[in-house]
């Protein structure tokens, strides 16, 4: 046993030290060339990076890039909107089917309730290491959810992810996840530092408003509030502003 705990503080004393000694190194490369410094990363650039290229050019999104990037659980979509960052309007570059699901309509609300959030969000987190071969983390629960959750744990750790499974992410195929992952880290390379992830139960029209707030009648009000983002981008392909105050959301 004594042998075994010096093991481990040599162990956890290497890691540490490579740590520190990488981190200063890699201070002077690009977050691209950062990333680039992981094998998942590696292999994702080089199974998906030039096919990607091959497809922005097609589609005209030359030079620097950003994303937007919309989430519909209902119909099980993932939206890539990408644009030129001389651009003013987004276009819709990729789509993507989730490929598991989890929960129900309606937002998350509290830690183990398998729910799928819904609201206003943005990539947080770049996992090159993650369980689920590449993740992309989001920054819920935000104080819209919080004030929801009230004394409840909200929980955490909501990623776009590889490996069809979920408890309440957003699971794609490894092989999709390598091009949200690779467009993403070209983004942030650009200087978007915030990729805008917006989660909404399904296509927020008027007719699957109605529709769905019959089934779902306690989420009426919340859903309303959430429609207008939906709209105002659908309406400028802009990605409306958002300000959030006493556990609301409300857009310009």
């Amino acid at each position: 046993m004594i042998r075994s705990k010096s093991n481990y503080r040599k162990t956890l004393f290497q890691v540490i030290l490579f740590f520190m000694m990488t981190s200063s190194a890699s201070a002077q490369l690009t977050f691209k060339q950062q990333q680039l410094t992981f094998p998942r990363v590696r292999g994702a650039y080089e199974d998906s990076w030039i096919s990607l290229q091959n497809q922005l050019k097609t589609a005209k999104f030359d030079g620097p890039l950003q994303l937007y990037i919309a989430a519909y659980k209902t119909e099980g979509l993932l939206e890539v909107w990408a644009k030129r960052t001389k651009d003013k309007e987004y276009r819709l570059f990729k789509t993507y089917k989730f490929c598991a699901h989890s929960g129900t309509l309606g937002p998350k609300v509290q830690e183990g309730d398998y729910q799928t959030p819904e609201g206003i969000y943005y990539i947080n987190i770049f996992n090159p290491m993650s369980n689920f071969h590449l993740s992309l983390g989001v920054n819920y629960p935000n104080s819209v959810d919080k004030k929801r959750s009230g004394s409840k744990p909200t929980g955490g750790d909501i990623y776009i992810h590889g490996n069809c499974v979920t408890v309440g992410c957003i699971p794609l195929t490894d092989e999709k996840i390598k091009e949200v992952y690779v467009l993403a880290v070209e983004a942030q390379n650009s200087g978007q530092t915030q990729i805008p992830v917006h989660i909404f139960p399904f296509k927020m029209n008027k007719a699957n408003l109605d529709k769905f707030a019959v089934k779902f009648p306690q989420q009426k009000a919340f859903w309303a509030s959430l429609q207008p983002a939906y709209q105002l981008f659908e309406q400028h392909k802009i990605v409306p502003h958002t300000l959030i105050s006493e556990g609301k959301y409300t857009f310009k």
